[in-house]
């Protein structure tokens, strides 16, 4: 229960009551009203002009500046206090930074402020403080406001009540989707790239002959966006209509470079365009970064020779790198490729925010401009109306002009008198009476009634106007039309500047061309830790390991190189050399990198390479064929080839190098068959290679047959070639190995 308490005051204030309330209510209340102050009047555009209120503000401040197009401009410190005086109550900052924006052209597709003096650059440098700069409209922002003395839109009051202010403008430029805008608000986000006005022009008169068009129609029309940096957009199709259709999404952007060719056969790269809102110095810093840490190993300098436009120049490390694959690895790893967020969340003619589609955008712009130009086309009617009056009193005036006088002269009070002389209405008679005597003499009644004709002719074509809603979309598209022609492809600030491309496959580039490439000796202990040792031809017994461990695995790699795992659960796991620790101490558990199981032990760790085929066998004699492309894993938890469960684990792992497979179980029965027995698989039990009464598979391994078959016997390889006794089909037991095999029935 709530309960009043009145606090008194000293003064004549009437007494204000304190509500006694829950905290959390009070709280979830006031931060209510916060979330929606933010949502409306801060973070979200309107879907009619595409503004939010402290950008509508700045350019209907400086309208009643008259910082017209084609007037001086003012310092922008007095637009900033007029507007943080009359408009928007917050900080000077904020709105300098506002407008600001609106002036730079790298950040406005079409700006809406033309600036004088420093409004900062590309490479992120700020804008010179608001006393030493100067500001005025562009032709964008005079469209954008025109028809506003006419009724075209709702005012209402300012914060302080002292004057109005527009709801929203009128808006003869698709401002929302040609500029842009971005912002986050309480619980949701909008992020709108930039377009090309002549494509949205195209669009839009298609949609108001086709209301129903389909956004893949659209997009025949709007490509995509058009950043004002330019670049290069990499997004498929069928990826950019999915993101119209839905409101979200996000779009590819890469820098544009071309090769430049020098002296003696040698050339660098030359980056033209970055990405849109990438700041170019930090850019060069990333770059810089990367060098120093040996990340970019077929990069050899980065300069910066950009005066007013671009100039990154990248040096290659010598002149037979590929230059696609050098562009490759710096998209994969800076700003030279960025993803744009799409996220058409608006604000609706009610205020309500809502995701739209491309057609759900251009429908409220195109809704917006339909009742802006019926409310014109009304004031206008009501004008012309009220001149055509006055007009009917002039003429009357005119033919009676002596009459008028005597009447004015001879009467205390003329109005009365006059109106009904002449049968007037009382705006007439005001009129005629507030006639100064210097107009008599263009009271000629030719000119009256050629003013008559001229405007009756306009208020009759303006009936018909507002009669009609098929002449008004008709008005509507030749507007579209004359803005296209203002702002075409083949005009300077019109012309498309970011053009679109295919990017190649993540397959076509190799990995050296974003890691060093380096002679390592891989190491695997006993104990499962793992190590990179710098170099090849390392002598065993001068590697150390931690007391009671020993080696396991060691075999010669580059840093370029990826190793396999296979573990008895039946995975294999893929690391890349040069993620691993290098040789500095005695490594890192490799159970640290991968998601291995406890119960589960390393088999086999051996270098992947392309082209290569591998025979995997679980404990109770079953296997398959696999090819190395198959087993690689892109996560730490590894990729499922041999499936086992219960006792059953996988159990060997060997090369496919021969015409025959040879199988040996631990109770020492060995088994020789043709490798075209057993099939190829990507994942599965497989087939049975061998069959045991009592024990299980040890070692399995591939020969060819005129060479015999091989195996480790201590400090030296034995090779039996009568090897027919053993000769068999798979699935058979098997017999006895020869003498003088190895007691670890392994080979």
């Amino acid at each position: 229960m709530t309960r009043t308490i009145t606090k008194k005051r000293d003064d004549d204030t009437p007494p204000q009551p304190i509500l006694d309330t829950k905290l959390s209510e009070a709280l979830s209340q006031r931060y209510l009203s916060y979330a929606l102050s933010t949502i409306m009047s801060r973070s979200l555009p309107d879907a009619r002009d595409g503004m939010k209120p402290v950008h509508r503000r700045l350019l209907f401040a400086m309208r009643e500046l008259k910082l017209a197009p084609d007037l001086p401009p003012k310092k922008s410190a007095r637009v900033v206090g007029d507007v943080i005086g009359k408009y928007h109550p917050h900080g000077d900052s904020s709105v300098y930074d506002a407008l600001v924006r609106l002036a730079q052209d790298f950040n406005q597709r079409y700006p809406l402020i033309e600036g004088q003096g420093n409004f900062g650059n590309i490479d992120g440098d700020s804008a010179a403080a608001m006393r030493y700069t100067e500001a005025r409209l562009t032709e964008v922002a005079r469209l954008l406001l025109e028809g506003i003395d006419e009724d075209a839109v709702d005012f209402r009051a300012t914060y302080d009540g002292s004057g109005s202010e527009p709801v929203v403008l009128p808006a003869a430029f698709p401002n929302l989707l040609a500029n842009g805008s971005s912002g986050i608000a309480v619980g949701m986000a909008t992020s709108i790239p930039p377009h090309n006005v002549a494509e949205l022009c195209d669009a839009m008169r298609y949609l108001i002959k086709t209301p129903n068009a389909g956004i893949e129609k659209l997009v025949d029309f709007v490509a995509g966006p058009d950043f004002p940096t330019g670049g290069l957009l990499i997004e498929p199709r069928e990826s950019i209509v999915q993101s119209y259709k839905t409101g979200r999404g996000s779009f590819r952007l890469r820098a544009r470079w071309e090769k430049e060719d020098l002296k003696q056969a040698t050339w660098q790269i030359v980056v033209t365009e970055i990405p849109y809102q990438v700041q170019k110095s930090r850019l060069i810093e990333k770059i810089a970064d990367l060098l120093t840490n040996r990340k970019l190993p077929l990069l050899d300098d980065v300069r910066d020779e950009s005066a007013d436009d671009v100039r990154l120049i990248l040096v290659p490390k010598n002149r037979n790198v590929d230059p696609a694959h050098l562009m490759e690895s710096l998209f994969r790893q800076t700003d030279l490729e960025v993803k744009v967020p799409l996220n058409l969340n608006l604000l609706d003619k009610d205020g309500v925010p809502q995701v739209m589609d491309l057609r759900g955008a251009m429908r409220s712009y195109l809704d917006h401009r339909h009742e802006v130009l019926i409310r014109r086309s009304t004031y206008q009617l009501k004008k012309i109306e009220d001149r055509l009056e006055l007009l009917g009193g002039y003429l009357i005036a005119f033919l009676n002009i002596d009459k008028v006088i005597k009447i004015i002269r001879t009467e205390d009070e003329p109005k009365p008198v006059l109106i009904k002389a002449f049968s007037l209405t009382e705006t007439q008679a005001e009129a005629i009476l507030n006639m100064r005597l210097r107009s008599l003499r263009k009271l000629e009644e030719m000119e009256i009634k050629g003013e008559q004709k001229e405007l009756a002719g306009k208020q009759s074509a303006l009936k018909k106007l507002l009669a009609s809603e098929d002449l008004r979309w008709s008005r509507i598209d030749s507007e579209i039309a004359e803005l296209k022609k203002k702002f075409g492809k083949n005009t300077a600030l019109g012309a498309r500047r970011t053009d679109f491309a295919d990017a190649p496959s993540i397959e076509d580039v190799p990995l050296e061309a974003t890691i060093e490439r380096e002679n390592v000796t891989v190491v695997l202990s006993e104990k499962g830790w793992v190590r990179a040792l710098k170099g090849h031809g390392l002598a065993h017994d001068s590697i150390k390991y931690k007391d009671g461990d020993e080696e396991r695995f060691i075999f010669e790699a580059e840093t370029t190189d990826k190793i396999l795992l296979f573990a008895t659960n039946g995975r294999f796991y893929t690391l890349g050399v040069d993620k691993l620790p290098g040789g500095r101490g005695f490594g890192e558990p490799v159970r640290l990198m991968l998601d291995l199981p406890g119960e589960s032990e390393i088999i086999c760790m051996l270098k992947y390479e392309t082209n290569q085929k591998f025979i995997v066998a679980s404990s109770d004699g079953r296997g398959f064929i696999v090819k190395a492309e198959d087993v690689l894993a892109q996560t730490k938890n590894g990729k499922q080839i041999l499936n086992v469960s219960g006792k059953v684990t996988a159990a060997s792992l060997a090369y496919l190098e021969g015409d025959h497979i040879a199988v040996i179980g631990t109770n020492r029965k060995l088994l020789l068959f043709p490798a075209e027995q057993v099939p190829e698989m990507t994942r599965g039990k497989g087939v049975i290679l061998q069959k045991y009464k009592d024990g299980e598979l040890s070692d399995i391994k591939s020969f060819n047959k005129k060479e015999g078959l091989s195996w480790s016997s201590g400090d030296r390889t034995r090779t039996e070639t009568d090897i027919r006794a053993w000769i068999g089909e798979r699935a058979q037991a098997g017999r006895l190995a020869p003498n003088g095999f190895a007691r670890s029935n392994r080979f």
